[in-house]
């Protein structure tokens, strides 16, 4: 087919796209007519623009819309792009092909001016649509409180102020609709994976005080006394205490002579 046109890939079936606006959802009276679940009844138009062609995710899905695996608001396509309604996938093609960059977007708004906290808000809403995993929903008001760990009340406070400032008007799938125009001001994008900290290497216990008698790790304590008798003390031994019986005396001693020893008593004499 010269013309533009939707591919579906789960049935193969080819469909040309409308000159102007071509509907895509689950309903009977869109244009495009995908019957996965997770397809809403009007999910996106596919609008032709001149040469451009573009998709427009109305805000109405819990799903979203995404282009390549990046979740989309409104974006230029190029040939060979696929769409995600939901979990349901088509490729377009017949597009005229043209140096443009596949991440421009038709228009974007003017970014309001947030605050700190809102932006925190922003970041905690959008998180799971920027992730790996495909089709999920941004979070709930209590997921965001429990990210920031702020009350619930506070977090509806909040998002009450950022419909006002993105000027996303009241009705079904609200959340849905500002995650979508903050995916599509560029304002929050994917965080870096958390690096895991590795635990600490197990370091040598420290030796025992002195005194307390438990030996240092890793060292074992030699007891070379004869058995039944008491293992020697350490440190230098009282002044008082008696050497050893076997022991030499020591080299530097001066020698003493002892007194005989007299007899208590005589011998009696042989005959």
């Amino acid at each position: 087919m010269e013309t533009p046109y939707i591919r579906i890939e789960d049935t193969g079936e080819v469909i040309g796209l409308q000159t102007d606006v071509t509907t895509v959802g689950r309903g009977r009276s869109v244009d495009i007519r995908l019957r996965d679940p997770s397809v809403s009844k009007l999910h996106a138009e596919i609008i032709c623009r001149g040469g451009y062609v573009y998709v427009a995710d109305l805000g109405l899905s819990r799903n979203g819309t995404r282009v390549n695996g990046r979740p989309a608001a409104r974006r230029v396509l190029e040939d060979g792009d696929v769409l995600s309604f939901g979990s349901a996938r088509c490729r377009v093609g017949g597009l005229t092909r043209e140096d443009i960059a596949a991440e421009v977007e038709l228009s974007r708004r003017a970014v309001p001016e947030l605050t700190r906290r809102e932006l925190d808000v922003l970041t905690s809403l959008c998180r799971p649509a920027l992730s790996d995993e495909a089709f999920v929903a941004p979070a709930t008001a209590r997921e965001i409180a429990t990210d920031l760990v702020v009350t619930e009340a506070a977090v509806k406070q909040h998002l009450l102020r950022l419909y006002q400032k993105f000027r996303v008007p009241e009705g079904q799938n609200r959340r849905t609709r500002l995650a979508n125009e903050v995916v599509a001001t560029g304002i929050v994008r994917p965080l870096p994976p958390p690096v895991r900290s590795e635990p600490p290497a197990a370091s040598t216990p420290p030796a025992a005080a002195p005194g307390t008698g438990a030996p240092t790790a890793g060292a074992a304590r030699i007891d070379a006394s004869p058995p039944g008798e008491p293992a020697p003390a350490d440190g230098p031994p009282p002044p008082n205490a008696l050497p050893p019986r076997d022991a030499p005396p020591p080299r530097d001693a001066p020698h003493e002579r002892l007194p005989r020893r007299q007899a208590s008593r005589r011998a009696p004499a042989i005959p």
